[in-house]
């Protein structure tokens, strides 16, 4: 059922916007300079020599002005921590030394990483379901940064990347969707095995390696070489647009099958984060998820669907102890967390599950 479903994209139909499955949209493009090493095999000074030649380069891009423009060991531990919470930098940028450097745009849309896996990483992030608009925008700061700097770029291969994986078209498009029913239903795995048959890959909140707490998921191409770009977005959007129909779909034959059951666990969900005094972050995105989904049900506000939205990165370590101005131990976090929910739900109102009968 799955695989026939995911193969057959081209009749799929578009799904209503009434239900934001679709966190946000983010597309990456590598780069690199063509008269330098790859930085995994360049020396610190080479490496120095990059940043300079990037950071000067940025600094006359178009959609770049008023950016901020920081070396990475410039940024302490937390600092960075709470960087990759934000999805703007990547865990492995986040552990170099030296060398390494982070442009952000005034208004957080956009972060490029300079000589983190390759010379440049270009990332536009967007929320909701949006690769048009996403695309036109990174397209043009590439164009932009080729303007100035020569890239390494190959007429059979394409653009050179430092991982084979990401030669040719140098772009990852991703999704973070927020999938309940799917995994409520226990049909997540055999969407990841349908998808992957796509070259579509699944991974946690944080990318390869990571959890899928709260049902978070972000889905992204695999493939790089061989399609366009304008290709491969329009083939993961027709699979994102059948994954947002299947978890639809999952949760209402939930609500109709075990609706009660559903019903007492987003409650619980609520009284929960009401009145919680220690919290683990994974602990807390189930939590929120739950609030999350009786929000897209109607049985709350709309705006506990923002609040939760907001709060799945702010429970997160390091944006904990950012709010509390230093670093704290992990039994310290779990109370400061707790307290920061409860101040958030305090007034929350109890669970209407009136729409669910209508």
């Amino acid at each position: 059922m799955f695989h026939d479903l995911f193969s057959n994209q081209s009749k799929a139909k578009r799904t209503p916007k009434s239900i934001p499955v679709t966190l946000s949209t983010r597309i990456r493009l590598a780069r690199n300079l063509r008269e330098f090493p790859f930085p995994g095999r360049a020396e610190t000074s080479q490496k120095r020599a990059v940043l300079t030649k990037c950071m000067d380069a940025l600094s006359e891009v178009k959609g770049l002005d008023d950016s901020l423009s920081v070396e990475v060991d410039d940024l302490s531990e937390l600092d960075r921590q709470v960087l990759v919470e934000k999805h703007l930098i990547s865990p492995e940028l986040s552990q170099v030394e030296e060398g390494s450097g982070i442009v952000l745009s005034e208004d957080r849309n956009c972060c490029i990483m300079i000589n983190e896996e390759d010379h440049l990483r270009i990332q536009v992030l967007r929320p909701g379901l949006d690769f048009g608009t996403v695309w036109k925008h990174v397209d043009a700061l590439d164009s932009g940064i080729e303007s100035t700097v020569g890239y390494a770029y190959d007429g059979e291969l394409g653009f050179l990347t430092a991982c084979p994986t990401n030669l040719g078209t140098g772009m990852r498009a991703s999704a973070m969707m927020h999938l309940p029913g799917l995994v409520m239903s226990k049909n997540m795995d055999k969407v990841i095995n349908a998808v992957n048959q796509l070259g579509i890959a699944v991974r946690g909140l944080f990318g390869e390696g990571s959890d899928a707490n709260g049902s978070i998921f972000q889905i992204s191409n695999q493939q790089t070489l061989g399609e366009s770009e304008t290709a491969i977005i329009e083939r993961l959007d027709n699979t994102l647009q059948n994954i947002v129909r299947q978890e639809n779909f999952a949760r209402e034959k939930l609500l109709q099958d075990d609706g009660t059951r559903l019903i007492d666990k987003m409650s619980r969900a609520i009284g929960n984060l009401k009145t919680c005094h220690l919290i683990q972050s994974s602990e807390a995105m189930d939590y929120l998820s739950l609030v999350r989904l009786a929000s897209d049900f109607g049985m709350m506000p709309e705006k506990f669907r923002t609040l939760s939205d907001r709060m799945f990165i702010e429970v997160q370590p390091g944006h904990v102890q950012l709010s509390a101005g230093k670093p704290v131990d992990p039994a310290f976090r779990d109370a400061l967390r707790a307290d920061l929910l409860r101040k958030e739900f305090l007034r929350a109102p109890h669970l209407d599950p009136s729409p669910a009968a209508g």
